[in-house]
């Protein structure tokens, strides 16, 4: 019985899928409307959504990649544009740490599932070792990565910063080895 339970469980298909998004509607975003979709496409900043089992976009999420903790919208773009430039140079490899810098949900409990499945996105990638936000400085924003499992990293002027945990646990670690031991993947 707890054997099929067990099968049953890992059997599940996921319930959203993450994807690069070519467009949004701007206007949509109630955190940062003011950024136009040029800002959030330029120096290789990216538009993710998570699709649901009905093929409806659930949540969406902004991201720049830097090298760095932005305190502002203005020192993001500095910082990213900078990374974009160095990654030229890197085989395109651009920025060690992903700045989520706006998130909404377009059904409910999409942000949550945003936050789980960019998660999983960071911890697999080659290049990219944090994951870190940089919110409004409302209660709404800091209660929400709270309860989601951030850390709150520093509170500025305007904004304020938390971090995902995206290191590897020790049984992470060991299962990675294990699998070259025994050719599986």
């Amino acid at each position: 019985m707890v054997l099929k339970k067990i099968k049953k469980a890992l059997e599940k298909t996921p319930k959203f899928k993450l994807i690069e998004l070519p467009y949004i509607d701007v206007t949509e975003d109630p955190v940062r409307p003011e950024l136009n979709l040029e800002f959030r496409q330029a120096y290789g900043r990216k538009i993710y959504g998570i699709k649901d089992e009905e093929g409806d976009i659930a949540a969406v999420m902004c991201f720049a990649f830097t090298h760095g903790i932005p305190k502002s919208v203005e020192e993001m773009d500095t910082m990213s544009r900078d990374a974009a430039m160095q990654a030229i140079h890197r085989a395109g490899q651009q920025g060690s740490v992903a700045i989520a810098y706006t998130v909404w949900a377009k059904k409910k409990g999409g942000g949550k599932h945003m936050v789980n499945e960019v998660y999983k996105m960071i911890k697999g990638s080659n290049h990219l070792n944090r994951l870190v936000t940089l919110s409004p400085l409302t209660d709404m924003a800091r209660k929400f990565h709270l309860k989601n499992g951030a850390k709150e990293v520093q509170v500025n002027l305007t904004t304020q910063n938390f971090e995902y945990d995206v290191e590897l646990t020790e049984w992470e670690k060991f299962r990675d080895r294990a699998k070259g031991w025994f050719n599986v993947t």
